[in-house]
């Protein structure tokens, strides 16, 4: 059988993520230490020597400044792939965790439900959001089958490969911490996916932030 290889990676860590600040969609770049966690992430897959056939990113720029960081080692250039963005948070985007209780409290207690068709007014459902990651897994997957495929991503994204490829229900509490700049890998065989290793941050100089996304 034919192993298609993953490797993924969480953007840097960025200010909304230090002030606990829901992102989504939102632009938001790098802070300094998030700019340092990229450059040890891309030395990091020097010094093992990683072969990798393709990167790519989402087009969000913490996740395309993280790219960057592979890009220069490397001598390659990320593909840019909309489709690996965030969840789109809707009317959360932007409120801290402990503002969207006070400010939004019926949609912050539904995401705290994980409601999976409530699109959190303007934003995406969790079924919509685990389509958009799994199609862009699949296409990506049969595109490169047998390859290993390097790609920067986010949080909550990453969150969703790992449901996928450990057929961890969707309205499941969350099982894994996702952190910045954090080195993960899942596989798929041509039948089934897999989760190999999951969230290494040996790499990192300190610690790193977890996602917030639950």
């Amino acid at each position: 059988m034919t192993t298609t290889r993953f490797c993924l990676v969480r953007h840097g860590e960025t200010d909304w993520n230090v002030e606990r600040r829901l992102q989504g969609f939102t632009d938001i770049p790098l802070n300094e230490k998030g700019v340092r966690q990229a450059n040890q992430m891309a030395s990091a897959l020097q010094a093992i020597d990683l072969q990798f056939d393709v990167l790519y990113a989402s087009d969000l720029q913490r996740a395309a400044q993280t790219a960057q960081a592979i890009e220069k080692v490397f001598g390659v250039s990320a593909i840019a792939h909309k489709a690996l963005r965030e969840r789109n948070l809707g009317a959360l985007q932007g409120l801290t965790t402990q503002e969207a209780p006070d400010l939004e409290p019926e949609l912050w207690n539904t995401h705290l439900r994980r409601s999976l068709h409530e699109e959190l007014r303007g934003g995406e459902s969790i079924a919509q959001f685990a389509n958009r990651i799994k199609d862009a897994l699949e296409q990506i997957c049969l595109k490169h089958a047998g390859k290993t495929v390097l790609l920067v991503s986010h949080g909550g994204a990453l969150d969703m490969m790992y449901r996928i490829a450990s057929n961890q229900a969707l309205d499941a509490d969350k099982a894994i911490s996702v952190p910045n700049a954090s080195l993960s890998w899942i596989s798929h065989d041509g039948q089934s996916w897999k989760v190999d290793n999951w969230a290494d941050v040996s790499h990192l100089e300190g610690l790193a932030l977890d996602n917030l996304d639950l």
